[in-house]
């Protein structure tokens, strides 16, 4: 498979023959299916857990890289560029969860002399702060949630912030995602004790207590753009995805098209979604989050550097294969 030279990479010109994939299950057989339409040959990476799972038959070739706990296997760098290394695979692509939006595992496979199937590690670094990526975005015009996104983090500080914004308010884990270190108020009462836990629920889950505050929005729609972007500077959208169907912040139904979008303000949305990855410098897919108010306002809210579990609605509706241009643009 031959690729486009580019000036943003220094790999960019190197043919991608075989890719190895470093992730397991569902998302490894569905990166598998497109490797096999493309021509390109596949590596599994399996545990002891996975040594019979059906992704590893669908490889090409499979290499044992530790026992079943995470952090022993799928989660060591150093077991899964040795595979790539050990087996001539000129590519990585590390699926969704385990090492997927992890800078450093990015930064790594790159220094190794391989193609990471992703965005840069400076777009991920960015995006995985969500103070630091509410700072780039809203630089680039696209609205925020008003609220404090500021380096001062201490206790009294969060508290005096937290009444300039007033209630209903959000505490957020600048670091972290799916509910952990997050808490809504609605009066000051208890607001210090609260900050506090925040703090430290975040500090276990993310190893990182930064908290962010917020505007809380009631009854809000939770919608996602899909963009992707080549090493040119180019970025595009594919429209959305609603998930505003969640159980304990965790996404139950994705639906496409958003039924809460008129034509308008599908326009802008997308626009704002755009902007975004052109802000970081942002290439291969990527998802924009935005939250949507019962008035029509819309918010950004974050960036999920890398393929989503729900992208096959995008697919269904676009035509687009995301696997294979996330091969294409690496």
């Amino acid at each position: 498979m031959s690729l486009s030279p580019s000036d943003a990479s220094p790999l960019a010109s190197k043919e991608i023959n075989r890719l190895l994939v470093a992730n397991r299950g569902e998302i490894a057989s569905r990166i598998m299916r497109t490797c096999r339409i493309l021509g390109v040959e596949t590596v599994a990476v399996f545990s002891d857990a996975d040594a019979q799972a059906p992704f590893v038959r669908e490889a090409d070739i499979a290499v044992r890289i530790g026992p079943a706990p995470s952090r022993q296997s799928y989660l060591a760098v150093d077991k899964i560029l040795d595979a790539a290394v050990r087996t001539g695979a000129d590519a990585i692509h590390p699926g969704f969860g385990f090492l997927s939006e992890n800078a450093d595992f990015a930064r790594a496979v790159r220094e190794a002399g391989l193609i990471f199937v992703g965005p840069s590690a400076e777009a991920i670094a960015v995006m995985g702060s969500k103070i630091e990526a509410k700072e780039r975005v809203s630089a680039a015009g696209v609205p925020i949630v008003p609220g404090y996104n500021g380096q001062q983090q201490d206790t009294e500080v969060l508290a005096a912030k937290a009444l300039e914004v007033g209630f209903p308010l959000l505490l957020k884990a600048s670091a972290g995602g799916g509910g952990k270190g997050m808490r809504v108020l609605r009066s000051p009462e208890g607001l210090k004790e609260a900050i506090d836990a925040a703090r430290r629920e975040a500090q276990k889950s993310f190893s990182d207590g930064s908290l962010m505050i917020e505007r809380y929005v009631e009854r809000p729609r939770h919608i996602e753009f899909q963009i992707l972007g080549d090493q040119h500077g180019k970025v595009v959208h594919l429209f959305e995805r609603e998930c505003s169907v969640q159980r304990r912040h965790q996404k139950i139904i994705e639906e496409t098209p958003s039924v809460a979008l008129s034509p308008e303000l599908r326009q802008k949305m997308g626009q704002a979604a755009v902007a975004v990855g052109e802000a970081i410098g942002y290439y291969n897919a990527g998802t924009v989050e935005f939250i949507l108010s019962p008035e029509g306002e819309f918010f950004f809210l974050e960036v999920n550097t890398r393929l989503q579990v729900e992208h096959p609605i995008t697919e269904m509706v676009t035509g687009v294969d995301l696997v294979a241009g996330r091969i294409k643009v690496a």
